[in-house]
């Protein structure tokens, strides 16, 4: 059969396959481009950047735990005057498009960061972090209830033409409220998720492992729990694109968020161990593809939906391929059956 379709349409951004980095996980991009061909990926996700300055959070920032790690680096960058100067450059080489994660104290630090960054021209999406949870300010705070979160989407989306994405966070009872609220705000697409709120304790001093005392749990540990949002958030048909992340560690994984809802997926943690992961599950779904007769990836967004209990048992009968009905430009509805 002929070459699988990887590409879609994000919101906007036409990317070669559904294969992203995650923010806070790749560096600049630099960190990783003699260990890895950038170019294969669908789009970069760079770290956080702020409007000033931040030196991060006191150490030990980072510890491992079961099947994943905490972090708590506090959103540590050169601020958004730096991040031109000396990060944007490079950035700017790189043959996919750049995705700028921004973060602030204030609503009006994002509006900020936000129209400095979209007048530089060399940016192609920005991520709003609005789910943080290791600073004192900002972050998570304007992520956990509708009203705070819808805020500050509109405000960035006021500030800029740019496509966005927002960020959210799992460390609330119900994600999908959070998820309508950014959407009706404006936001073009959504990120899902960001860490858990987790800590870890040294048995021996008889103290906490992160200078921060609590961190943002990822890895493997956190992935059942992403898949579940990424299905309730699909479920709710916003008619936006979802990109998935949480623990993915090859294109297995990848795959569960594909069949959940995700039109793309996004390699966080795995860079620490593996930093070819992200090029791997690229080569890992074209497989999955072509062995089961595949044509089109995105045929294959939310196609697990279909055994709900609210679908109707006559959905069961023949798991079919959907005729393009779940590109990413549109959250489709119940997708066909998965592929078998």
């Amino acid at each position: 059969m002929a070459q699988t379709d990887l590409s879609l349409n994000l919101a906007g951004l036409s990317l070669k396959n559904p294969v992203m980095t995650a923010s806070g996980t790749f560096g600049w991009g630099l960190e990783f481009g003699k260990l890895v061909d950038v170019s294969a990926l669908g789009a970069v996700v760079v770290k956080a950047t702020t409007l000033h300055p931040r030196i991060g959070n006191k150490p030990p920032r980072v510890t491992e735990t079961p099947a994943g790690m905490l972090n708590a680096i506090g959103l540590q960058n050169p601020g958004v005057e730096g991040v031109i100067a000396d990060k944007l450059p490079y950035l700017s080489r790189l043959r996919v498009p750049v995705i700028v994660n921004i973060a602030g104290d204030s609503v009006a630090d994002y509006a900020a960061v936000a129209e400095r960054l979209a007048g530089t021209g060399q940016v192609a999406a920005l991520e709003i972090n609005a789910s943080c949870p290791n600073c004192e300010q900002g972050g998570m705070l304007f992520g956990l209830e509708p009203a705070s979160l819808s805020a500050l989407v509109r405000a960035v989306r006021q500030a800029t033409d740019l496509p966005l994405i927002t960020k959210l966070s799992p460390n609330v009872t119900d994600i999908v409220p959070l998820a309508a609220a950014a959407v009706a705000a404006g936001s073009d697409a959504l990120s899902l998720i960001n860490t858990l709120v987790g800590m870890a304790i040294d048995i021996e001093k008889r103290k906490p492992k992160l200078g921060n005392i609590t961190g943002g749990l990822s890895g493997p540990a956190i992935r059942p729990v992403a898949v579940r949002m990424v299905w309730q958030v699909h479920a709710a048909k916003l008619g936006v694109p979802i990109i998935g992340m949480g623990g993915i560690m090859d294109a297995h994984d990848a795959l569960e968020f594909i069949l959940a809802g995700a039109n793309a997926v996004a390699v966080g943690t795995a860079h620490f161990a593996a930093p070819e992961t992200p090029v791997q599950v690229v080569a890992g779904l074209a497989e999955y593809c072509e062995r089961h007769g595949v044509a089109r990836l995105q045929d294959l967004v939310g196609a697990a939906q279909a055994f709900r209990p609210d679908v109707r048992a006559d959905r069961f009968a023949e798991p079919a391929t959907p005729g393009g009905a779940c590109d990413a430009t549109t959250q489709s509805a119940e997708s066909g059956s998965a592929q078998r």
